[in-house]
This record gives structure tokens, sequence and C-alpha cells, in this order.
């Protein structure tokens, strides 16, 4: 499996409220970026800054990050 194809995985269940916010980023890291597209790099970049900066509450915002960045790595920008 292409590691586009794992990271929308791992954002879906992240969506579904399956697994949290640390395990989101730490599954990220274990993933990697090998073989995406520069849309698709800035769009990861995004959401782990986002969640870097990630406070309670904010869920709303992170979601929306998220969102944006299954669409980039479905749509191989």
């Amino acid at each position: 499996m292409q590691a586009e194809d794992r990271l929308i995985t791992l954002i879906s269940r992240w969506l579904g409220r399956h697994i949290g916010n640390a395990d989101l980023r730490r599954q990220i890291d274990a993933i990697g970026a090998d073989g995406l597209a520069p849309g698709q790099l800035a769009a990861l970049e995004e959401l782990v800054d986002e969640l870097g900066r990630a406070e309670p509450g904010q869920r709303g915002h992170l979601e929306m990050v998220a969102r944006e960045t299954l669409e980039a790595l479905a749509l191989r920008e």
C-alpha cells in the first residue's frame, strides 16, 4: 500500500474519532511522505503543523485541515 493510501486511511480513522491527536501524529511520522506529490506534501505538513499547535477545543479547525489533507491526498495533487 502506498504512503498516500495509508495516510488517507489513518486520517479517516482520526476523523471517525478512532484515534487521538497524538496517535495521528505518531503514525504520520511512521508512514512518512515518500512518493507524495508537492501538493500532497504541503497539505500533510500543514496538518502536522496544526496538530503541533492544537489546544483542547480546537477539533473543528483540525477537522477542516484534515479534510483538506484528505482531498489533496485523494486527488494526488
